[in-house]
């Protein structure tokens, strides 16, 4: 994934948003979205472990969640907070447009 133009990025929150009525459906919207799009699994590394992104989960409080597993463990981590391996999983495009929305970078 390239570096998104503010354009190419607010489509992409218009095409997430266009039947939502509230935050909190706009935040489902994206959700979907990212779940729908990205390639999931993928590995990443986080705090210096590997892990598999698996999808990711709405948690209240957080917002849109990845689902990170080692092992046996599996552990939410914010889907802004998450480090993405280089390169980025395709579809990862969805969570650049879910930060541009969500903080206006």
């Amino acid at each position: 994934m390239g570096t998104l133009s503010k354009r190419e990025l607010d489509a992409l929150v218009e095409e997430a948003i266009v039947d939502a009525y509230d935050e909190y459906e706009q935040t489902s919207g994206f959700a979907v979205m990212i779940g729908d799009n990205v390639a999931f699994p993928f590995e990443t590394v986080v705090l210096g472990v590997e892990v598999t992104v698996t999808g990711v989960d709405e948690i209240p409080g957080t917002g849109i969640a990845a689902v990170c597993r080692r092992g046996k463990e599996r552990q939410c981590i914010g889907i802004l907070d998450l480090p993405l391996p280089s390169p980025p999983p395709a579809g990862s495009e969805w969570i650049a447009a879910y930060r541009h929305w969500l903080t206006g970078a």
